[in-house]
């Protein structure tokens, strides 16, 4: 698995984790992201819009607060988020544990 660590996301805070599951061959040109994504501890991914995908949040642990640029909702284990292809959306972690998050980015049409 590939691992790379973001900072300052979409002008979010802090840093992001992430652990890439499938390499680009494996994506096939049908997804932009499937990661196990770790928002560290008061850090945040900023909020921001997908053009030509969607994306959908799967919680795994921690709790954190997800804007779907009308509201803020608590999320927690278990719980799943869906941002559509031109809807926006960002998540913030104010807590002293990490957020553990599986983050699936499907395009709206095949590269």
């Amino acid at each position: 698995m590939i691992k790379e660590i973001k900072k300052n996301m979409f002008d979010g805070e802090g840093e992001v984790h992430f652990q890439h599951i499938l390499t680009d061959k494996q994506k096939n040109g049908m997804l932009r992201v499937y990661a196990h994504v770790t928002v560290m501890p008061h850090s945040s991914i900023g909020f921001h819009t997908h053009h030509g995908d969607g994306e959908s949040y799967y919680i795994l642990d921690g709790e954190g607060y997800y804007n779907d640029g009308e509201k803020e909702y608590l999320i927690k284990k278990g719980d799943t988020t869906f941002t559509d292809d031109g809807e926006s959306h960002g998540l913030v972690n104010r807590n002293d544990k990490p957020l553990e998050v599986m983050a699936l980015i499907i395009y709206t049409k095949q590269k």
